[in-house]
């Protein structure tokens, strides 16, 4: 596996980013929500960056794959509770968040097809 820095990688650049508009906007939930959706938004958001990086950092193309498997796990359950969140009302149906994490799940899942391909 090529040895690049993780903060190369645009889908690890474009998770930060996300993560930073997620914070943005959940600052604007409602109180009652502290412990709930946002924590969870925000959690599921963080987890997609992280795992990213963990998996880069670990040396092997089967252990990397195997943690972007697990930022595109939460990476669908990011959209799930944006969903949610449209759905209740917490977020506008215009937010761009739902393509952006729907963007960020077609990078990780190119990205795993790649590494398990190759030699």
């Amino acid at each position: 596996m090529q040895r690049s820095d993780f903060k190369d990688l645009k889908v690890w650049q474009k998770g930060m980013s996300l993560t930073e508009d997620i914070y943005d906007i959940t600052g604007a939930f409602p109180e009652s929500e502290r412990f709930g959706m946002t924590s969870q938004i925000r959690r599921s958001s963080v987890s997609i960056p992280t795992n990213i990086a963990e998996g880069h950092g670990r040396g092997s193309k089967d252990d990397f794959a195997r943690f972007l498997y697990i930022a595109l796990g939460s990476a669908r359950e990011l959209e799930t509770l944006l969903l949610l969140s449209q759905r209740i009302g917490l977020i506008g149906y215009d937010a761009p968040h739902i393509q952006q994490v729907q963007e960020i799940s077609r990078m990780l899942t190119a990205l795993i097809r790649t590494l398990k391909t190759k030699d």
